[in-house]
Formats: structure tokens, C-alpha cells, sequence
């Protein structure tokens, strides 16, 4: 028994899945051969497997063409009956066979549409790499939907094709698969027999089905499965859909931002090590204290066993853990006998622009893989250009360190689903960049706490990644500071205690709460202002929580009464990721705004990098060289009456020279008029130069001071045969204490003076 309806497929465009091959259309006109079979009036009941009223056996669609009328035949029939075809023209049956573009089931011809065109292409070069597949809401892939229609490649027995056009269409009508193709019943009649509910096919089926080796098959399924789940990671989906072969789950498994061991190709880090160098060597200023009496200075110390150590480390807030990497660099220049002054001020430099370097690697890698090649490339030249990053990324900073380590720690964070791997090397890096700095912490809270409630065992997380991590790297901390201190001590908990529930930071000054919205965000972004809250705008939602972790640094530091552009360089990165965004939408006006970026911050970064500020480096150049003068005079000895802490020490003389600067540390004990040596200095400074030195024996050999401070101790530096030796240029915008010039004097005895 037959049941056979005429099918015309129609020539308007299909906006549905599987490209562009027209939508069906049902011509009822010709009535049943047969009541014993379905009436099948809609193309979704073609679907589900149809059971004969009288027969109860599954029946199985025929496709054949009738000669001359134009229109394509799917009927039904049972299993073990042949089912007739009418015999067609040889034309159509080549036709048919070819899956030739150019023709259609009502027999006129027309151009090939995008769809059939994708097709064609994958049949005539089924090795060549294709683009990833792009999915519809409910996950499936529209081009495996399109190949359910299209022509599939020779057999690799050498038989014959596979199914065609016309057979994809009805196969994908009738929502079955052909287990077994028949060539049967006169000049190319063609009948489908056994087939079966089309569903999840195993791998191997869809192997057998494929043109393409098995191998180029499990590399490009797990190249697409990786594409997918690093592009849905940050919304938390986990990636692809099932069934991506072994070399998916590989992708999967794999940290997001690591194709290679340095997280890119070796050129690129390459010329980024060569950037960040010159970078180096360019920036010859000095921004805050802390970049050498946190650091070098301490180092400096712990191996030339004399020096300077600040209140912060008598009152053991500050831990040896960062200083220790310089003390390292430090010992084996001195083995190697190589302890110059010149090397102890740029080896520790050059290591810092290093890991500076393999950090915009990183977040290079790490982009790629979470947005796109151009996004990646846009947010790597905003990374480069940046003058803020410029100005610190090479300073022995605790917040360059930090920042540093964030950048790197990202790119374990497990963005797509947690990985005990990788989850475990991001938290030592985040557990690493607290014990250098706790407040390492702030930025870190949104993404700990979204990685715990992504994650499904949360008390297996914290008891076997999060607990054990920090327990190594506290005891790590807690070792070195005994061996340094002589007594156990936590110093996080002293940092914390003094800037946060003392706050007692605020007596190196206070601004206002707004002060990193208003003025500490746009002066570190520059120019990238405009493009970051543009980017704002057009970066995708999954990318929402690193603007969350901005917004909150942001917040929680306005909470606190001292503020400085340098505690919110950690969150500076995450900011140049919304600017490549910005910039990847920029079509028209893209050349234009690269221009400008590069041409602003070029010019902010050379001069905040050669000109601002550099007299208290190039001063200190000067008083090295007093380090070997002339036997027969009188041994030298320095006073700066600075600003404390205005000048880098012992690191950058490397001379035992007696020194001796103007202390300012906090009130500790709480009075309420208290005035540290500096300020009882600047109230009148005459009079504290005659209180401390009574009769000329006691007098330094040199005094180094700003220009600002000339006219008011010019009586007493007369008085004593002081004259001005050395000039040096510091800044074109002198404030308070602060000079436009350093100057040095120097005591002559003889009466006889040299200005240099």
C-alpha cells in the first residue's frame, strides 16, 4: 500500500535553520492512493514515525521524482513492499544523483542560494578548516542543521554518493535518518529503505557519514567545543555541546589562556620583553618613597648589612617577602662580583619590566580566548600605551607587583566552570600578591565569591584549594618574617590594623571620598576615559563583572581617608578591556582614535618619565661621586633637608657615607600636638639648624635641599661657608615643600668655592 502526496518546494528564502533552501509547501490537489496510511497535512508530522492503521509496522518515507510534473513525491510505504517509483527523465536522475546547485524540484533553474553555496563548498573541499559554528538560543548549531540538507561527500568505498539535495530535504522533512540507500526500479530510481528516528547520532556514525578522516574531524569538533566555551565562559555556561571527541575535552580541560607555556607565540613576548626594556631605561623619575624604601632599601640591608630602615618596619608592618627577591638579585651580584652602583639600580628594574612583560602576554592570551582576535588585539594596545602603566610597570613597587600577579591570576581563574588545576595556581597567586600586599584582597573579593557560588561542591572547593593554598603561603610568610624579625609575626594583620581599622594613613594626607571617582580614575585612565565608558557600553554582560570589580575597588578605597593614584594601578587592566572593546566597535572613527591614544599618552609618558621629577634621582648620582673624593680632605658626610623620604638611600650610593636625613614618622602614641622632625624643620628652619649644630665641628660637608628653601636658611649657609655646587632640574610644577631645583652645598673651610 502507497501513500503519496506531491510535495513543491517553494523559491522564497527559508529565515529558519539550515541556510537558505526555501520552506516547504504542500500541494493536497492529488488525492491518497490509500486509506490505510496517515493523512500527513503538515510538514511536522513527517517528524515522528507513522504506523499504519491496519498493518501496526513502521513505514518508511519513499522519494522519487515524477517525470515532467515538476514536483518532488514523498510517500509511505511498508518495510517488506517495493515501493514504485515513476520513471523520470535522465536529466532529473543526474540531477538528482549530482545535487547540482542550479536545480530545483519544479524543474526551472536558478542561482545557488548562501546555503547551498556552503554546501557545495563543503563537499568540494571537505578538509579545508571552517569557521566555528554558530548556535540558535536553543543551542544547536545552524550549520548542523544545514548539513542535514546538504550533498555529502563520496563514500570512501568508492560506491555511491550519499544522499542528495532532494533526499536532504525530504529526510529533513520527515525528520529521519537512511540507515541504507538502494539503487532500484529503472534509469536512476532511487529508494530508501530501514530507516530510523533521527537523533543524537554516536561519534562513530557521524564519523562514518563525514568526508573528512577521523582525525581533521576530532580536531576541528574540539577546536569548535573550545571556541564555544571560552566565548560563553564568562556567563558561566561551561562550553560546547556534547560529543566534541577526546581532543574537545582536552580544549576544555586546558587553562583559557595558555596555548603555549608563556600564554603566546614567542615573537610577541619577545618584542614585549624589548618593549617593556626600553620602557625601563626611559623612565628615570621617582614617583613615591615607597618604590625604594619598601623595597631596595630594605634588600640593600639584608646584604650589605647597613642601611636605613623605615617606622613601618620597626613596627613590623611590612613583611620580607618582596624584598627578598631584590636581596636575591642583590647576593648574586655580589658573588659574581659584579655589585656595582649602576647594576643595583636597573638589574631590579629589568627583572620587574620582565614580569611586566609576561603579564601583557597574558592578558593578551587571556582575551583572545574570552573575546575575540580583534578585541584581543585592541585591549593589548591600549595595555602598551597606557602612560600610567608606562610610568609604573618597571618601579619596584608593591602595587606593581600586585598588579602583575593579578593579570596572571586571571588567566587561571576558572572563567567557564571550575577546574581543581587551575584554581589551585590562581589561588597561590592571589594568596601570594596579599602576602606582598594585603589589600591585594579588595579586588579580588567579587571574583572569589563569584567562583563560589558558580561552583557546585563549595565545601570542597574552600577545604581542598582555598584553605590548603592559603596555609602554605601564610606559613611561607610567617617563616620568612621570623628568620628577619627574630619573633613570629603577622604582619597582614599589622597592615591592616594600622591603614584600615586605625586608619592612621591619613597623616600623610586626606582627601575627600570622591576623590578616585573625580579625580584618581581619570587621571590614571588619561585619555582612555572616553573609550572606557564607551566600552562600557559595548562590551558583552558576561564581561560585567570586571566592571563590577572596578566599580568595588573604587568604593571600598573611598572609605578610607588617604588616597594615592598608585592603589588602584591593580584594577587599571581590567579598565583597558572595556577600551578595546570600545575600540573593536569603532569602525569609521578607528584610525582617528588610535592616533590620538598613541600620540596623548606617548607624550604623557616621556615626560612624566624624563622630565617630571627626576632631580632626586640625578641628585643622588652627584653624592655617590662624593663617595670617593680625595683622601687628604675631610670625610664627607650628607644632609638632606627634604622632605623626608624625598630621595632613594644606601641602594643608590652603595657607599658606607654617612647620611642623614629629616624622619617623619606617625603619631603612635596618640598626642594631640605632635609634630614629627620635618614639620618642627619647616616652622622655622634657622632655628632648628642652630639648635642642632652648635659649633662648626658638627657640621655636615654637604646639604642637599630644594630651591624653595634657599632664601630662608641663606643667612645661616653664609655664616657657616657653605656655597652651591650642583644644580639639578626636578619639575616645572614646584607646590609647597617642594622646589622646581635640588641643590646641593657644600662647606668650604679654605673660604674657596667651586660651583659647578
Amino acid at each position: 500500500m502507497n501513500d503519496a502526496r506531491d510535495v513543491r518546494v517553494n523559491e522564497g528564502p527559508r529565515r529558519g535553520r539550515g541556510g537558505g533552501l526555501g520552506r516547504l509547501g504542500w500541494d493536497t490537489r492529488e488525492p491518497p492512493e490509500s486509506a490505510k496510511c496517515r493523512e500527513l497535512a503538515r510538514p511536522q508530522q513527517l517528524r515522528t514515525a507513522t504506523r499504519a492503521a491496519d498493518h501496526g509496522v513502521l513505514l518508511a518515507p519513499r522519494v522519487c521524482a515524477g517525470p515532467g510534473q515538476g514536483r518532488l513525491r514523498i510517500g509511505l510505504a511498508a518495510p517488506d513492499r517495493p515501493a514504485a517509483c515513476p520513471p523520470r527523465s535522465a536529466e532529473s536522475a543526474r540531477s538528482l544523483r549530482g545535487g547540482e546547485s542550479g536545480w530545483t524540484p519544479t524543474g526551472r533553474t536558478r542561482a545557488a542560494r548562501p546555503g547551498e553555496r556552503r554546501a557545495e563548498h563543503a563537499r568540494r573541499h571537505p578538509f579545508r578548516a571552517r569557521r566555528p559554528a554558530r548556535t540558535n538560543p536553543r543551542g544547536r548549531s545552524r550549520r548542523a542543521a544545514h548539513r542535514r540538507l546538504a550533498p555529502s561527500g563520496p563514500a570512501r568505498d568508492g560506491g555511491p554518493r550519499g544522499p542528495n539535495l532532494a533526499s536532504g530535504v525530504a529526510e529533513r522533512a520527515a525528520g529521519l535518518a537512511p540507515a541504507d540507500m538502494q539503487s532500484e526500479g529503472g534509469e536512476g530510481g532511487l529508494t530508501f529503505r530501514g530507516f530510523r528516528r533521527r537523533g543524537r547520532a554516536p561519534a562513530e556514525r557521524r564519523r562514518k557519514l563525514s568526508a573528512r578522516p577521523a582525525r581533521a574531524r576530532e580536531e576541528s569538533a574540539g577546536r569548535r567545543a573550545g571556541e564555544r566555551r571560552a566565548a560563553g565562559a564568562l556567563a558561566g555556561r561551561g562550553g560546547g555541546r556534547r560529543g566534541g571527541g577526546p581532543r574537545a575535552a582536552e580544549a576544555g580541560r586546558r587553562p583559557p589562556c595558555f596555548p603555549g607555556r608563556l600564554g603566546g607565540s614567542a615573537p610577541l613576548l619577545l618584542a614585549t620583553v624589548a618593549l617593556r626594556t626600553c620602557n625601563c631605561f626611559l623612565v628615570q623619575t621617582s614617583f613615591v618613597p615607597d618604590e625604594y624604601w619598601q623595597s631596595l632599601e630594605v634588600a640593600h640591608r639584608m646584604i650589605a648589612n647597613y642601611g636605613y630602615l623605615t617606622w613601618e618596619w620597626t613596627e613590623r608592618l611590612r613583611g620580607y617577602t618582596y624584598p627578598l627577591i631584590f636581596a636575591s638579585i642583590y647576593k648574586i651580584l655580589h658573588l659574581l662580583g659584579k655589585d656595582s652602583v649602576q647594576l643595583l639600580i636597573w638589574t631590579p628594574r629589568l627583572a620587574q619590566a620582565l614580569l611586566s612583560a609576561v603579564a601583557d602576554v597574558r592578558l593578551y592570551s587571556l582575551m583572545k580566548q574570552l573575546g575575540n582576535q580583534e578585541v584581543a588585539r585592541w585591549v593589548f594596545f591600549c595595555q602598551l600605551c597606557s602612560w600610567f602603566t608606562w610610568y609604573c610597570c618597571t618601579r619596584t613597587l608593591t602595587n606593581t607587583m600586585e598588579t602583575d600577579l593579578t593579570v596572571i591570576a586571571l588567566c587561571y581563574y576558572p572563567w567557564g566552570g571550575s577546574e581543581s588545576t587551575s584554581s589551585r595556581k590562581y589561588s597561590f597567586l592571589v594568596a601570594l600578591a596579599c602576602v606582598i600586599r594585603p589589600t591585594a584582597a579588595i579586588p579580588w573579593a567579587p571574583l572569589l565569591c563569584r567562583h563560589l557560588w558558580q561552583e557546585q561542591r563549595k565545601l570542597d572547593l574552600v577545604l581542598r584549594c582555598f584553605l590548603p593554598v592559603g596555609f602554605v603561603t601564610l606559613s611561607l610568610s610567617l617563616i620568612i618574617d621570623r628568620i628577619f624579625f627574630g619573633q613570629w609575626t603577622l604582619v597582614q594583620v599589622n597592615f591592616l590594623k594600622f591603614n584600615v581599622l586605625q586608619n592612621l594613613g591619613t597623616f600623610y594626607g586626606s582627601h575627600p571620598w570622591h576623590w578616585y571617582f573625580s579625580q584618581g580614575l581619570p587621571v590614571v585612565l588619561g585619555t582612555h576615559l572616553p573609550f572606557f565608558i564607551h566600552g562600557c557600553f559595548r562590551a558583552p554582560k558576561s564581561h560585567h563583572i570586571l566592571l563590577v570589580t572596578v566599580l568595588w575597588t573604587l568604593s571600598v578605597y573611598s572609605t578610607l581617608g588617604h588616597k594615592e593614584f598608585r592603589f588602584i594601578y591593580p584594577v587599571l587592566p581590567f579598565c583597558m578591556v572595556f577600551c578595546g572593546y570600545s575600540l573593536a566597535s569603532l569602525a569609521a572613527w578607528r584610525t582617528l582614535a588610535l592616533s590620538f591614544l598613541l600620540v596623548s599618552n606617548a607624550l604623557l609618558a616621556l615626560y612624566t618619565g624624563l622630565v617630571h621629577q627626576r632631580g632626586s634621582l640625578d641628585v643622588m648620582s652627584h653624592i655617590q661621586s662624593v663617595c670617593y673624593r680625595s683622601p687628604h680632605l675631610p670625610p664627607a658626610s650628607i644632609l638632606v633637608l627634604m622632605p623626608c623620604h624625598s630621595t632613594p638611600y644606601y641602594s643608590h650610593v652603595h657607599c658606607p657615607l654617612p647620611m642623614r636625613f629629616l624622619q617623619c614618622p606617625p603619631d603612635l602614641s596618640g598626642k594631640s600636638q605632635y609634630l614629627d622632625e620635618a614639620d618642627t624643620f619647616y616652622l622655622n628652619p634657622i632655628s632648628w639648624l642652630h639648635e642642632e649644630f652648635h659649633g662648626n665641628v658638627s657640621l655636615p660637608t654637604h646639604l642637599v635641599l630644594f630651591s624653595v628653601l634657599e632664601e630662608e636658611v641663606r643667612a645661616f649657609l653664609s655664616s657657616r661657608h657653605y656655597e652651591r655646587t650642583a644644580v639639578f632640574f626636578h619639575t616645572h610644577w614646584p607646590e609647597g615643600r617642594t622646589g622646581s631645583h635640588v641643590c646641593v652645598y657644600e662647606r668650604k673651610n679654605n673660604g674657596m668655592s667651586s660651583t659647578r
